[in-house]
Order: C-alpha cells, then structure tokens, then sequence
C-alpha cells in the first residue's frame, strides 16, 4: 500500500511541475536587435560590477535574448581581459 502512495505523491509532483512550468515565459526580443559579439565583450568587463548591482536591483549580468554563440564568446574573452587572462595568476613576482 505504501508503495502505491509513493507513485501517486510522485505523480502529482511531476503534474504540479509541469502545471506550473507551463507558466514560465522568456523576455522578448528588444527592438534594436540582439546583442552580439562587442556586447558580450562590453558586459564581460563590466560583469563584477553588474554582480554587486544585481544583488540590490533586478539587473542581469548576462543579456538575454542575445546573439548566441557570438555573444558567449565576447563575455568570456571579457571575464577573462578582467582578470588577467589565463596568464595573470602565472606571473613571477
């Protein structure tokens, strides 16, 4: 008997999920297009601090909708021209 309340509670958790994922939506497009390669760059050097307001407001760090692979690529290179790149932490000092 316990067995068959197992799959019943799990069944409708799995329901509730789906019901309540049905809900979710993403932002549209914004009008101007969708950020590409120079965008991801620009937001990855301004990222830590885009981190420090994000936690106070509702800003993102990383835009969404945005151009796709372009984009990831001109944060990462961001995120890494602000820390030093993989070379900073192998300095001699």
């Amino acid at each position: 008997m316990k067995a068959s309340r197992r799959i019943i509670l799990i069944a409708c958790l799995v329901f509730a999920f789906l019901l309540i994922s049905g809900c979710a939506h993403q932002p549209l497009p914004p009008s101007r297009g969708l950020p590409g390669f120079w965008k991801g760059l620009l937001h990855g050097f301004i990222a830590p601090v885009s981190f420090i307001i994000s936690l106070f407001s509702d800003n993102r760090i990383y835009e969404f909708p945005n151009a796709g692979r372009w984009y990831d690529f001109g944060f990462m290179l961001g995120i890494g021209g602000f820390s030093g790149g993989i070379f900073g932490a192998s300095k001699k000092r």
